[in-house]
């Protein structure tokens, strides 16, 4: 364990909720990386909130949650946070009662559906829209959104991320559909909500009804993870399970408050404290 931050250990022991990435700390591909299974049941024998969170948005909650479940993770609905989630969060909070033109996954769709918002048929009824993960995207979908955006109204993406790794490689992601929505209407969207974005944090903060303070954030990278605690006022934790290595923080402008080599590391000092 490293204290980056003078007085980072005595603060761990007033954080309220955890957030964490998934890949590269809560697993790697599929395997379950060492601590994973102990901190879920630290946080639920001590009802501690916490979440587990991706910005893709081309899946629900619900199909996180069952994904999780076959890698021995039982955290339920409750126990994961998507874009998409803050998607929905977002557009009740600062367009409330709009239509929305959604290009989505049926999945997703569905999950939107279910969250009360109202969805727009086309063009002519939209007051906005918003683009996520969509892996059934039809040119039609693209056409329809362009105008929309071409029109002057409110254009929302779920996450900023370009591409999305896959077993063999990567498929376009969100980021690529706003570079050739860029390229055809000279519009960038007005709004980004995944990580390492305010709205993701502020998504975490409404659920929990918490200021960002009393979240930790757990991740392996310096640039997303630990970026979005820093500027957001949550305590960065580094995991060294992941992408990134001791030496990294020697020439990194992104500094955590705390590093540990992994969550088992992390539910050892929380162990001590509880």
């Amino acid at each position: 364990m490293l204290e980056v931050t003078p007085g980072a250990l005595e603060r761990l022991k007033t954080i309220k909720a955890f957030a964490l990435d998934m890949d590269g700390t809560v697993y790697l591909g599929l395997r379950v990386l060492p601590g994973s299974h102990d901190f879920v049941k630290l946080c639920q024998e001590n009802h501690i909130p916490f979440a587990m969170l991706t910005n893709n948005s081309s899946r629900s909650r619900k199909e996180y949650a069952k994904k999780l479940d076959t890698m021995g993770l039982h955290v339920g609905e409750e126990g994961v946070m998507t874009s998409g989630e803050a998607t929905i969060r977002y557009l009740h909070r600062v367009h409330p009662g709009k239509k929305v033109y959604l290009v989505a996954t049926p999945s997703y769709e569905q999950e939107v559906i279910e969250g009360r918002v109202n969805l727009a048929k086309g063009r002519d009824d939209a007051d906005l829209t918003v683009l996520s993960f969509d892996t059934t995207l039809t040119f039609q979908k693209l056409v329809v959104l362009c105008d929309i955006v071409r029109d002057g109204k409110p254009y929302i993406a779920t996450h900023p991320d370009f591409n999305c790794p896959v077993d063999g490689g990567y498929i376009p992601d969100v980021g690529s559909f706003m570079a050739l929505i860029k390229a055809s209407t000279g519009r960038e969207a007005d709004e980004i909500i995944g990580k390492p974005g305010k709205m993701m944090v502020a998504a975490l903060c409404e659920r929990w009804d918490l200021p960002a303070e009393k979240i930790a954030y757990v991740g392996d990278r310096l640039y997303t993870d630990i970026a979005m605690a820093e500027s957001s006022g949550m305590l960065g934790i580094l995991v060294l399970s992941g992408e990134t290595k001791l030496q990294d923080l020697e020439t990194s402008e992104h500094q955590p408050d705390l590093v540990v080599r992994g969550l088992d590391e992390l539910v050892e000092l929380l162990g001590a404290g509880l």
